[in-house]
Order: C-alpha cells, then structure tokens, then sequence
C-alpha cells in the first residue's frame, strides 16, 4: 500500500470512527432524554419541565401513589431499617441514614423508572417501626439511580428531583403537618408546600399493601427556594445537634449541613451571624447590636415565625429541640433567613416535654437565638403584634372551624380506611375525635393568646 493510501485510509477510518462516535453521543443523549420510555414526557418526566404545583400539590384532592419493588428490594430495605430501630438515648441518632432501593412508581395511570426510595425520618422512624407499625416516613429521589440507569438521567416528578413523605407520626388527625406548612405560608413566613397522598406498596408478592394516607412535603433545597425566594444560588443549610442552638458552648460549623454549594467549603454566612448574636455590644450598645444582628439576619422574619410557632405550639422545635429548621441566604436581600421544617408534632402541649409559652420564659441562654432576641423590648412588641395578626388572622376561630371541616371532609375516607399495622389509630372513632380535639384547640389558644397580650 502507498503511502498516499496509507494516509487515505487511515483518514476515512477516521472520519468513519469519528462518525460513529457522534452517533454514540446522539444515542448516549437519547437515553439521557427518557431514550425506550413509554411514559416519559417533557412535562411529566424531564428536567426541562417545571415544577408544577397544580398537579403535584393540588389541594382539593388525595392523590395516589403506587410502588411496586421487587422481593430482594423490599428485604434490602427491612435489613436496612433494623438499624434505625430499638432505643437509643434522647437526642441521639445513628450515623448515615437508611438506604436507597430502586422502585416503580406509578402515579394517575403514568409510569416514573427506577425511582428511589427509602425510610426517612427518626423518632418517626425508630418509634413507630419498633411499636410494628409499618406506616413509615419516606423519601423519594426520582433520578437517584440514573447512574446505573442512564435513560433516567436527570427524571423528575412533573419537575420535582426529590419529595418528603409525612406519615403523620402520633397524628390521628392527619391534619398537623399540612395545617402548619399552610399556616406558616399565609402568614408571610417561607415553608413547604403540601398534599395529601395514599401510598399502596407491591412487596414483591403482586399483593398491593395500602400504606396508609400521607402528606406530601416539599423538599425544601430542591424547589421551594426558588419557588419562595426566586433564587436558590444562596446557602442553604439544615443544621442539627448542639451547634444548631447558636449556644455559647456547643457551636460547631459541622453542625450546619450545606444543602447547596455543597462543594464551596464557606460556612463565613454562619459564622458571621454567630458573631453578631453574641457581641459584646448586646450589653454595651444594644442598637449597635440590632444594628449588625439586623444586617446578617431577617429578625422580622423570624419574629413572625415564633409567633405562629408558639401559637400552634410544636415541641419539636428550636428552643426544645436542635433541629428542624433550614437557614437560606437569600441573595436577594442578603439576609439569612428562618425556614419550620417537620410539624407533625404541632398544636398540641402534651407531646413529649411540652412546648414552649408565649412568654418563652423558660428559655434560656443556650438557646440565644430566642433569648438575646426577645429580651430587645422593640423585638418583643413587635413579637407580641404578630401574636394578635395571627390569633385574629389566620388563625382565627371560625375561619380554621370551616378550615378544618373541609379537611376532614376530604381525608375521611382515606384516613379511616387505613389497617392495623399501617396506622396511628385504633379505630376509626380516634380519627373524629382527633379532629375534634384541633377545632377545640383552636378557641383554646385564642383564649390562652388574650390572656397573655392583657
């Protein structure tokens, strides 16, 4: 062979490899965009999609979801479980969180692939799995396994990547975590969208098992920030132990799990804010102080929020517990603002220690983020009007009377027909009185409210 053929022939192998590497691209984006999936849309499957709340979030209806898995993945995901179970000492956790199974999941008619799901949660958890009852919180990630599935890659939930699922642990009314979330909403302060879901489970065995009636929670790092904020390029963090008090002994930066810009080692946002809660200018200058507290941090905001919190009463939260609650730095305003998270536990005092007055007295100095603020006489004035919007607002007798019969009437069905395994009630009767119980409540705190502003 000439040279020239030499040099021609290894030109058209060329150009014939690089063709075909073109065409492997094509076919690797193909698989990429839902390539062989029956079901998958631009709408309902892709990230070019976006979120649409009227569908996954519609309030006037239950949906249903159902999971089929295979035997092997259901018994992954009991051996898993069997870790998270059992006692452990008050305020304490295991290390890492329950495993990832990939499943069917079907929703009105359409098929999602792969999607992944797992346990969630930890008293929820632990308590409820160690009692036997099978009704369990879970989360799913619907592109989790697109690594090991390619043509799932990026899939989404009619444009949501992950999704929390409330089992409404120790609620027989079903109704606490969506009634706070709402209520948060209405009142200015940022929380998660929800909705009510039954979720029916294939084991393995083709007999599909009704879990029971859930709520949907949004996750909040996924979408709700550029849903309430029109940004999520800020820093999100989900802190948890010590740390998350803001205490004066405790504070650690590793207790501020970054939830975006996970990969940019900066917690200067955090730090920053510590700093200027406990300068030394809150007993020197206390104007100063509110000053450059004010700069870092949306206290009005968070104000409000204690409102609402202490009026609802949820003793699962900051100020009893460190945890269940998200930190943004909102770009928009560059101040780092308050997000509730996980109100299963609200509006009700004798859960587990007791929730906090509206005094907030019994607060002390290792949870600074109540008590340094509170003690600023303008903080609590304002603290104490937001108290009167709300009681007089959303939260106002006869408007959540009529609230909370329209839930009922909605989730009856689904709630009463939930089976012994797979619900927090004994009998249907606990669901009626529960409700009952949350319209009683509600005159209660205004009550309670009018005797702590006169």
């Amino acid at each position: 062979m000439t040279t020239f053929t030499t040099k021609l022939f290894a030109s058209v192998c060329l150009i014939f490899l690089g063709l075909f590497s073109c065409q492997q691209e094509i076919f690797e984006e193909d698989v990429e965009s839902g390539f062989g999936l029956d079901d998958w849309t631009t709408e309902t499957h892709s990230e070019y999609g976006e979120p649409n709340y009227e569908v996954v979030f519609a309030q006037d209806k239950v949906h249903r979801i159902d999971i089929v898995l295979t035997t092997d993945e259901f018994t992954t995901m009991q051996n898993d479980l069997a870790q998270f179970v059992g006692f452990r000492p008050p305020g304490t956790s295991v290390e890492g969180k329950p495993i990832y199974v990939a499943a069917d999941f079907y929703y009105e008619g359409t098929q999602w692939y792969e999607v992944g799901i797992r346990y969630k949660g930890n008293s929820s958890l632990q308590f409820a799995s160690r009692d036997g009852i099978n009704k369990l919180p879970l989360r799913f990630e619907f592109d989790k396994f697109e690594d090991e599935y390619p043509e799932i890659k990026n899939q989404r939930f009619y444009g949501f990547e992950e999704v929390s699922m409330s089992s409404g642990y120790l609620d027989q009314s079903c109704m606490r975590e969506k009634t706070a979330a709402d209520l948060f909403r209405e009142f200015g302060v940022p929380a998660a969208q929800t909705a009510y879901y039954e979720i029916w489970v294939d084991e393995g065995d083709g007999n599909p098992k009704y879990y029971g009636l859930y709520t949907m929670v949004e996750i909040i790092f996924d979408t709700m920030l550029q849903n309430m904020f029109g940004s999520s390029s800020g820093n999100c963090y989900k802190p948890e132990g010590e740390g998350a008090r803001f205490g004066v002994t405790g504070f650690d930066l590793n207790h501020f799990e970054k939830k975006t810009n996970e990969d940019e080692g900066d917690w200067s946002d955090i730090q920053a804010l510590y700093d200027a809660l406990h300068a030394s200018t809150r007993s020197t200058n206390v104007e100063k102080w509110k000053a450059d507290l004010e700069a870092l941090f949306d206290v009005d905001g968070f104000l409000k929020y204690l409102a609402v919190n202490n009026t609802i009463q949820n003793w699962d939260t900051y100020g009893l517990m460190d945890h269940n609650y998200y930190l943004y730095h909102d770009p928009a305003d560059d101040l780092i603002k308050w997000i509730p998270w996980d109100n299963n536990m609200a509006f009700a005092d004798d859960l587990g220690k007791g929730a906090l007055s509206f005094e907030m007295s019994e607060v002390g100095d290792d949870w600074p983020l109540i008590s340094y603020i509170i003690a600023v006489p303008e903080y609590r004035d304002k603290y104490d009007a937001y108290i009167n919007d709300f009681i007089n607002g959303p939260f106002e007798s006869t408007k959540m009377q009529a609230q909370y019969e329209d839930m009922s009437t909605l989730i009856e069905q689904s709630a009463t027909s939930e089976v012994s395994g797979y619900s927090f009630l004994n009998n249907p009767g606990d669901f009626y009185s529960d409700v009952l119980e949350l319209q009683t409540y509600v005159s209660q705190r205004k009550t309670d409210s009018e005797a702590y502003l006169h």
